[in-house]
């Protein structure tokens, strides 16, 4: 996140941070006519922004600070400037993703004959927007500080390939990366399903049965942040290139909304694609790997999608939907008791096929 931070470092936090902790003889340096970086450095001596020392994140990537990078008593280096920056960093690129990726989705892929569903809830979209906004704020304060970790030089992660294992572990770490985190979101995510922790936790996630690409990362704070830990230890643990990281970062975010996009077109016994997972939404205790099916299998709890959700003419049946719902029903009297959902389908919102 080093990237990141730079750069955002560089055309926002900067000049915020210099307006909000000014450091005085900095800005005194600064009015006086003609005043170079260099001059301004030297005026802020005795201030804790002379002692921070400019080195670019990346030797392929930079972006040269100006002169506000030296007029804050809060330097660029200072841990707390560096977490409250990543706090706001992982906030906004959270609300960014979410909301591009949901709406393009929402818009041009999913299926809006889903409103129709008999388990459809009522302001179902404004509901999953609205769990959204409430829990991002709070992953994000338990994100920042492994970012911040990351940052500050404690991880594995390297800009060159000369500073890494080698050029074939370029491509080979995005398979490993796959692989590692597929592993333990498994059982962290079956985890969450445990009667101890699963009404307090999991169940906001699985108040959508049948879900929208806005449920994506409609979840409880330390729910959403749970899943999270694998993709955040991975690179504590093994090398990753930064620039891997960051596309990573956002490939996770975008996977997460396809999963639950609702259209059906991975019918592959590997990929634990939308279909997959919405089985497990509407049967809870099934599927609960993130990228395939691998664990599934292994550990007893896969469930293959039905048939009918690959065929066009039957993946939005009356009789499908009608036995969806029954199967459903009883398997949450088993895990939820009561169940509190208000459903509210949309009259013809779907083609009705007997």
């Amino acid at each position: 996140m080093d990237l990141v931070l730079e750069g955002f470092d560089t055309f926002l936090f900067d000049p915020l941070y210099a307006t909000l902790f000014p450091a005085s003889t900095a800005f005194s340096a600064g009015l006086k006519g003609n005043a170079t970086l260099s001059s301004i450095r030297e005026a802020a001596t005795g201030y804790p922004a002379a002692t921070w020392q400019y080195t670019p994140a990346s030797e392929y990537l930079s972006f040269t600070p100006g002169k506000y990078a030296y007029l804050s008593e809060l330097p660029r280096d200072d841990w707390r400037r560096q977490l409250a920056s990543l706090f706001a960093i992982t906030w906004f690129f959270g609300l960014v993703i979410y909301y591009v990726c949901a709406t393009l989705s929402y818009v041009f892929v999913f299926d809006k004959a889903t409103f129709a569903h008999p388990k459809y809830l009522k302001h179902q979209v404004r509901q999953e927007i609205w769990q959204t906004n409430k829990s991002l704020p709070g992953m994000a304060v338990l994100t920042a500080p492994i970012f911040l970790a990351e940052v500050r030089g404690y991880s594995k992660m390297y800009d060159a390939s000369a500073d890494g294992p080698g050029m074939w572990y370029n491509i080979l770490q995005f398979p490993f990366f796959i692989l590692f985190t597929d592993l333990f979101i498994y059982w962290i995510h079956r985890g969450l399903h445990h009667p101890l922790v699963y009404k307090q936790l999991h169940k906001p996630h699985h108040k959508w049965i049948m879900p929208t690409p806005y449920a994506s990362h409609a979840f409880h704070p330390v729910d959403g942040f749970s899943q999270s830990i694998p993709y955040h230890a991975f690179p504590f643990l093994f090398p990753l290139n930064k620039f891997a990281y960051v596309f990573l970062f956002v490939f996770i975010n975008v996977w997460t909304v396809l999963i639950h996009d609702g259209e059906y077109i991975a019918d592959s016994p590997i990929i634990n694609g939308a279909a997959c997972h919405t089985m497990h939404h509407l049967y809870f205790n099934y599927n609960y790997g993130q990228f395939t099916t691998l664990w599934d299998r292994l550990g007893g709890s896969y469930r293959k999608p039905n048939d009918e959700l690959f065929r066009k003419e039957l993946k939005m049946c009356q009789s499908e939907w009608k036995k969806q719902s029954q199967e459903m029903e009883k398997i949450v009297k088993e895990v939820e008791g009561e169940d509190d959902r208000t459903y509210e389908p949309l009259e013809g919102a779907a083609k009705k096929v007997q």
